[in-house]
């Protein structure tokens, strides 16, 4: 009754104006296009005095600024093992990973890290090579591999790709972490630290050439690149492959050094969309002069061989690129 006594103090004309404004509001509403949702794109990188996390920021910047309807964010991690675990729970859509971590995650091989295997892993393309960097104290007096013996080293943090590199080094130089004085199972910055103060006297960093924790060590204390020669490596196998070191890479380091490579991966998620991942990708790879001004380590990245014998299969989204560019 109420309702009706109200509708009638309203004049007629004046409801009428009502009526038209209230259909003109829901016509707009129903041929308005449909508002985007935004997709989230989270980096997974590694330490922040690494590599991965400053070219983390850089693929973060290219995806934001090229891929329409995202929203990106970086986040600091301890790299490899941790990264594919991240994206197997569907904790980030895009991760930075050595291919041998990448390889033991699609096997399940729990002492690398991975209880089952991570079936949800697609790869994005490989991108530059890790280098696996022995770096003592020249005041430690070791020289060679077989010189770690009794020796202090650090070796990334527990079963980060790091660690795994140095594991599989040491088996192929016939030793262990037995055969060490002391392991420490630190990332790169506090390992440099810990050297830095006489604590330890070697480092194993697994990453780009040039990394600033190698960089910071040279320029406080003199060093020595330990060797780890061609037919070690082929002891290793695959995805290991043989490099060196170029001479003047870091100070007081003269000469080149022989040593072993990884390839590094961008990894996705399978269950990611066919169309955003085609354009995470296509930002990546055509915007590679943004990467590389970020760190000289992307300098190493060949979009020919990117799709090349991936180590687990390559997106839709991923493989679709490739295609159109006629490098696959």
């Amino acid at each position: 009754m109420f309702a009706t006594e109200r509708t009638r103090e309203i004049p007629m004309t004046r409801r009428r104006t009502l009526f038209k404004g209230a259909l003109l509001a829901a016509t707009a509403l129903a041929f308005a296009p449909a508002a985007h949702a935004e997709t989230f794109i989270n980096v997974l990188t590694g330490g922040t005095s690494g590599v991965y996390y400053p070219l983390g920021v850089a693929v973060s910047t290219v995806i934001g600024e090229n891929v329409k309807d995202v929203r990106t964010s970086v986040q600091s991690t301890k790299a490899s093992v941790e990264n594919l675990n991240l994206l197997e729970q569907g904790k980030g859509e895009v991760a930075f990973a050595l291919a041998d971590s990448v390889k033991a995650a699609a096997e399940g091989n729990e002492e690398a890290g991975f209880r089952k295997p991570l079936e949800n892993l697609r790869a994005i393309g490989a991108i530059y090579p890790n280098v696996v960097q022995i770096v003592a104290s020249k005041a430690s007096g070791i020289a060679s591999l077989e010189g770690l013996k009794g020796k202090g080293l650090s070796v990334g943090a527990p079963k980060s790709g790091t660690e795994l590199n140095a594991r599989a080094i040491l088996a192929a130089a016939g030793m262990s972490y037995d055969d060490l004085g002391k392991v420490e199972y630190l990332p790169f910055a506090e390992s440099v630290e810990l050297m830095k103060n006489r604590q330890i006297d070697a480092t194993l960093q697994s990453a780009g050439l040039g990394v600033a924790s190698i960089r910071d060590l040279a320029s406080s204390v003199p060093i020595v690149m330990v060797p780890v020669e061609p037919a070690l490596v082929e002891k290793v196998g695959q995805p290991y492959q043989t490099t060196t070191i170029p001479a003047d890479t870091y100070d007081g380091q003269d000469q080149p050094v022989p040593a072993a490579a990884v390839p590094n991966y961008l990894v996705t998620r399978a269950d990611l969309d066919e169309e955003t991942v085609y354009e995470m990708t296509k930002a990546i790879f055509d915007h590679l002069d943004q990467l590389v001004a970020a760190h000289g380590a992307a300098k190493g990245i060949d979009p020919a061989k990117a799709a090349k014998d991936p180590v687990i299969p390559l997106h839709p989204g991923a493989e679709r690129y490739f295609k159109e560019k006629g490098l696959l």
